[in-house]
């Protein structure tokens, strides 16, 4: 029983738990920023396409795909419609 608890308290330190972990953090965020800083002209003229790709992709997952513009139906959720009186 003990070892499962060792294991559990291992995974629960978190990310920034490890000095390696946190200098490796810091590495991907300096080359993240000299990334995006040396190819700025490059992204600068596709962002307005992401904003419209952004558009069918949000459409997608936040309907659930298709079926997810019911007007009310409950049929298919085992619910009765609510009574109007």
């Amino acid at each position: 029983m003990e070892r499962n608890d060792h294991q559990h308290g291992a995974a629960s330190r978190g990310l920034l738990s490890s000095r390696a972990n946190v200098v490796l953090l810091g590495f991907l965020a300096i080359a993240g920023y000299f990334l995006v800083t040396e190819h700025w002209a490059h992204i600068v003229p596709f962002l307005p396409w992401t904003l419209l790709l952004a558009c069918p992709l949000m459409h997608v997952f936040m309907h659930g795909g298709h079926g997810g513009h019911g007007g009310g139906d409950n049929r298919d959720s085992g619910q009765d419609p609510p009574h109007q009186h």
